[in-house]
């Protein structure tokens, strides 16, 4: 299962940017070439829940922890059915692994996922260029190392703002997660991108679930007779899901109680009458403080997110929309609560995985509102 590496199994890699600027480094994971936006995350630990994060899709990621690999990964911390960066940036990579847990070691993860990486790389200086600069695309090669080829090659890749990514993360057909122990409530979960954990959130607290897939029809959400809606988070641009905007529009003629999460946040939003705008460089990490304005207390947040309500749109529906929580590092919105109707949102991951559980009591909060 384990194999031993030597200096002689390292090619060399390189790390091409939109504004020109690159970086050389050795080749981790698949030998190839992937292009998507460059984004960090800030985590210490959690990269396997991390990697295998839907709303991650289509996205380069750099882990800034400095060591990552050394705890291996292991069966039952995936968030989905594999990887879904589009690569992986770090420092110090760990082709050895150790833990009580191991199953796999990141290197054989990654390259049995077809994950291109590049390892060896001053992420401190990188992440500085994008909190700088902001996010932008990006190349990873190796198997191309000529400058001006990789050029070509990424001057050809689509920006995030305006791309549906949803579709191709979601579930093709609806599938149940039956509740764990006592079956008390029925419960509708639109995959944007959903995570095992919060599916898992909703069985321990008696919700049987129908994942249905992102482009699915009000109709067919009708007739499995929810008791409640759960909107997942999920990647690419909410303004660009029309079809999803819609459909949760006509949704809110029935009254059921909702929950969105991160794009599903986003999705609620716009169908409410607000708008999103891109983000600088987002927010993306299991440390990120926000304050609950309803009870006056700071949680310690697991976010992954580029795009965000925009806070004068939300103003304007006061008289319905309540602004419930608030990032307490750039005052951005972070939760939402419809004044008369059961209805709320979050922008973070209240399953945290990985991450605190400061935000857990959401989910008990979605599930008193079906009774």
């Amino acid at each position: 299962m384990f194999r031993s590496f030597s200096l002689s199994d390292f090619h060399p890699a390189i790390l091409l940017l939109e504004d020109g600027s690159f970086f050389e480094g050795f080749a981790v994971g698949r030998i190839g070439t992937t292009v998507g936006e460059i984004c960090f995350n800030t985590g210490m630990t959690g990269y396997q829940e991390i990697f295998t994060d839907p709303s991650y899709y289509g996205q380069i990621l750099i882990t800034t922890h400095c060591h990552i690999g050394n705890y291996g990964t292991n069966l039952f911390e995936s968030e989905s059915d594999g990887c879904k960066i589009a690569g992986l940036i770090c420092k110090n990579f760990s082709f050895q692994a150790s833990g009580s847990y191991v199953h796999q070691m990141l290197q054989d993860f990654l390259e049995y996922s077809g994950v291109v990486a590049i390892g060896g790389i001053d992420t401190r200086a990188l992440v500085r260029k994008i909190r700088c600069q902001g996010v932008m695309n990006a190349i990873i090669s190796s198997e191309i190392l000529d400058i001006q080829q990789l050029r070509f090659l990424l001057a050809d890749a689509p920006s995030m703002e305006g791309r549906e990514l949803a579709t191709q993360v979601s579930t093709p057909k609806p599938y149940f997660v039956e509740a764990i122990e006592t079956e008390k409530y029925k419960v509708a979960v639109i995959d944007f991108g959903v995570k095992k954990s919060i599916l898992q959130n909703l069985a321990i607290r008696g919700c049987k679930c129908c994942v249905f897939p992102a482009d699915t029809s009000l109709q067919k959400i009708l007739q499995f007779e929810p008791d409640g809606i759960v909107l997942s988070n999920g990647p690419g641009d909410p303004a660009s899901m029309g079809y999803a905007v819609s459909m949760v529009r006509r949704l809110l003629v029935y009254s059921f109680p909702i929950m969105g999460i991160c794009l599903g946040h986003q999705i609620l939003a716009l169908a409410l009458g607000a708008q999103t705008y891109k983000m600088h460089f987002g927010h993306r990490g299991l440390n990120h403080p926000v304050i609950n304005l309803k009870t006056t207390k700071a949680e310690i947040t697991s976010q992954n997110h580029g795009f965000a309500i925009e806070p004068q749109s939300i103003k304007k529906l006061d008289s319905i929309i309540a602004i419930t929580h608030i990032n307490l590092n750039d005052k951005s919105i972070e939760g939402i609560e419809h004044k008369e109707k059961p209805w709320f949102s979050i922008q973070y991951h209240p399953e945290a995985s990985p991450g605190t559980h400061d935000s857990n009591y959401l989910f008990q909060q979605f599930v008193d509102w079906l009774n």
